[in-house]
C-alpha cells in the first residue's frame, strides 16, 4: 500500500472509532447533522429474490417510465433528495454541479476541506456490486445463458454481465425498483466506443480503432445474444427499441469501480466523482461492514471538483475508448508500438502499455528504448541481443548503456520513423474527419472529442521527434538536395528542394499555396541534407 492510501485508512480508522460521536472535523466544516444517526433501513428495502422467470414480473413492467433518448432530461435533484432520504451523507459544501444542461455533472465542494475530512457516506444497501447480483440472479435456470457467455470467451466479464443484469432487472421492475431515482439520473448520451459511429471509428488512428473494436465487441457479447437468455428478463425489455441493454452496459462500464477484493460497485453519489490524472482530492474507504466513505487527500479549497481515479492517467486512449473522455492533464501517451509479435524477452524488458509512455514533455520511457534496441539486435546482431537480456536480468545497468550507446543511431532513426508513421497516419485521420463539417456535426457528434484526442496525441509524438531529432545545419552554397518536411495546423508533407544544371533550386512536393494562392503559414524542418 503506497505512503498516501495508508495514511487515508488510517485516517478512516480513527475517524470510524470516534462512533455516536458522529464525523465532526476540528478546524474544518462540520458534517451535517444527521451524520452520527443510524443508517434509515425502513426507508429502502432490498427483497428477497424471486422465481426466475419472466412471467412473475408481468405485471409489474414498468420500464416505460425511463426516457432514453439523448436530450432526456436527467433528474439529478430527486436523486438527491432520494439520497438524503435513503441515508448518504454529504458534509457541507457538496455540491453537484450540472455543466451542459446534464450532458456533465460532477462533484465539487463550495467550501476549504481539510486533508482526511469525510466528505461522503454511503450506507451499504444502496451499493449495486457484482458479488450481491451473482448471489441474488445466479441460479440453475441461468446455466443457458452463462454458457453462451463462455461461448463468445467472455468469462472474464462476469461480474460485468451480472452487475448489468442487476440493472437491467431494476429497470424492469420501474418505479417499484429501489433505485429508480438514482437510475432516473443517469446519463443517456454517451462519447465512448459503445456509442461511436462507424464514422467516428474510420477518424481514429490505429491503436485508437482497435481498442474501440474491442469494446464494442465486448459489449456485443454482453449485451446482445446473451441478454436474450436470461429467464427472468421480459421480451419486451430485449427487443427495446431504445436498447435498455446497451444503457445498462454502459451503467456498469463507465460506473463501476474494482475493489481491492475483486467486487465491482457502483456507489451512488460517489459515482458522481470525476477522475483526476494529475492528482485526486478524495480516496474511497470501506468499513467492516461494507458502508462507503470518501475522505480528502490534502487540503481542498473551496471552488474544487471531488475526483478519484478510474484507470491508469498515462493512457488517454483507454479513458476515451472506456469512459468517453479526454483529459487534457494525461501526462504521457502509448507509443502505440505494435510489433507483429510479442515474445517473453519483450514482456520482461517491459512491453505493456502502461510502460511503453512517450511524455508530454517529449521524453521517452527506457521500456520504448529497450524494444527498439531489442528489435534492431535480432535483425543485425543475436550475440549483442543475448547480451542486452542477460544485463536486464542481472541488473547490470553499464551495459546497457555500453549498448544502448553503441547503437543509438539506429535505434533513435527507428524511433523517429516510427514517430513519423504514426504523425502521418493521425493527420490523415485528422483531414478525414474534417471534411464534411456539416454533415459530421448532425451525425457523428462525438468526433469533435475523437478531434481533441488526435490533437493530444499528435502534439506528444510531435514533441517526442522535436527532442530527439538531430539538428541538420545545411550549407546551402554547396548542397545539391535538401528534404524538408512542411507541417500546418492539419497535415504534414515532404518537400524535396532540388539544383537544376543551372545551380536554381526548384521544389517538388510540400503542402503548397493557399486556394487564392497566398503563401500558406507552415512550419519547416530539415529531415535530411545531400552534397
Amino acid at each position: 500500500m503506497n505512503p498516501q492510501a495508508l495514511l487515508i485508512k488510517c485516517l478512516a480508522l480513527a475517524c470510524i472509532s470516534v462512533g455516536a460521536a458522529g464525523f465532526t472535523v476540528s478546524n474544518g466544516p462540520s458534517v451535517t447533522e444527521h451524520w452520527s444517526d443510524p443508517i434509515p433501513d425502513n426507508l429502502i428495502t432490498i427483497k428477497e429474490p424471486q422465481s426466475q422467470s419472466a412471467i412473475d414480473y408481468v405485471n409489474s413492467h414498468d420500464y416505460a417510465a425511463y426516457d432514453l433518448f439523448e436530450e432526456a432530461p436527467r433528474e439529478v435533484k430527486t436523486m438527491e433528495r432520494w439520497a438524503t432520504a435513503n441515508g448518504i451523507q454529504r458534509a457541507d459544501g457538496f455540491k453537484l454541479v450540472d455543466e451542459n444542461k446534464g450532458k456533465e455533472v460532477f462533484a465539487t465542494t463550495t467550501q476549504d476541506v481539510p486533508t482526511g475530512s469525510p466528505v461522503l457516506f454511503v450506507p451499504e444497501a444502496l451499493i449495486l456490486s457484482s458479488n450481491k447480483a451473482i448471489a441474488e440472479l445466479r441460479s440453475a435456470d441461468m446455466e443457458e445463458a452463462e454458457m453462451y457467455v463462455r461461448s463468445k470467451g467472455a468469462e472474464a466479464e462476469y461480474r460485468q454481465w451480472y452487475l448489468m443484469l442487476k440493472i437491467l432487472k431494476e429497470i424492469q421492475n420501474g418505479r417499484d425498483s429501489p433505485w429508480f431515482h438514482w437510475l432516473n439520473s443517469m446519463p443517456r448520451d454517451f462519447s465512448n466506443a459503445a456509442s461511436m459511429t462507424d464514422f467516428c471509428i474510420q477518424c481514429l488512428p490505429p491503436l485508437m480503432r482497435m481498442l474501440v473494436g474491442e469494446e464494442r465487441e465486448k459489449q456485443h457479447r454482453l449485451s446482445a445474444e446473451s441478454i436474450k437468455m436470461v429467464p427472468f428478463l421480459c421480451d419486451d425489455l430485449k427487443y427495446h427499441p431504445r436498447d435498455f441493454c446497451l444503457w445498462a452496459y454502459q451503467i456498469v462500464y463507465t460506473r463501476s469501480i474494482e475493489t481491492e477484493d475483486g467486487d465491482l460497485r457502483i456507489v451512488p453519489m460517489a459515482d458522481y466523482f470525476n477522475h483526476g490524472s494529475d492528482y485526486t482530492e478524495v480516496s474511497p474507504f470501506y468499513d467492516d461492514a461494507g458502508n462507503y466513505y470518501a475522505y480528502t487527500t490534502y487540503d481542498v479549497p473551496a471552488g474544487s471538483p471531488l475526483r478519484i481515479s478510474y484507470a491508469d492517467p498515462r493512457n488517454p486512449s483507454h479513458l476515451l475508448a472506456r469512459y468517453g473522455f479526454l483529459d487534457d492533464n494525461c501526462p504521457a501517451s502509448y507509443c502505440k508500438l505494435l510489433p507483429p509479435t510479442v515474445n517473453q524477452d519483450m514482456l520482461d524488458l517491459g512491453y505493456s502499455h502502461d510502460r511503453m509512455l512517450f511524455y508530454r514533455t517529449g521524453e521517452v520511457a527506457d521500456e520504448v528504448w529497450d524494444i527498439f534496441l531489442y528489435q534492431h539486435l535480432s535483425s543485425t546482431n543475436i550475440d549483442d541481443q543475448q547480451a542486452l537480456m542477460r544485463a536486464h536480468r542481472e541488473g547490470d545497468h553499464g551495459t546497457k548503456l555500453a549498448l544502448h550507446e553503441k547503437y543509438y543511431p539506429a535505434t533513435s532513426a527507428a524511433l523517429l520513423e516510427h514517430v513519423d508513421s504514426f504523425i502521418g497516419d493521425v493527420n490523415k485521420v485528422i483531414k478525414k474527419s474534417e471534411a464534411h463539417p456539416i454533415y459530421i456535426k448532425n451525425e457523428h457528434r462525438r468526433l469533435p472529442l475523437i478531434h481533441r484526442h488526435n490533437q493530444f496525441v499528435k502534439e506528444t509524438f510531435e514533441n517526442v521527434r522535436s527532442r530527439y531529432t538531430p539538428d541538420i545545419v545545411v550549407n546551402w552554397q554547396e548542397a545539391t538536395r535538401v528534404t524538408v518536411e512542411e507541417c500546418d495546423d492539419t497535415e504534414c508533407a515532404l518537400a524535396e528542394y532540388m539544383r537544376d544544371f543551372q545551380g536554381d533550386w526548384f521544389c517538388e512536393g510540400g503542402l503548397g499555396p493557399n486556394w487564392d494562392g497566398s503563401e500558406r503559414e507552415k512550419s519547416q524542418t530539415v529531415k535530411s541534407c545531400a552534397y
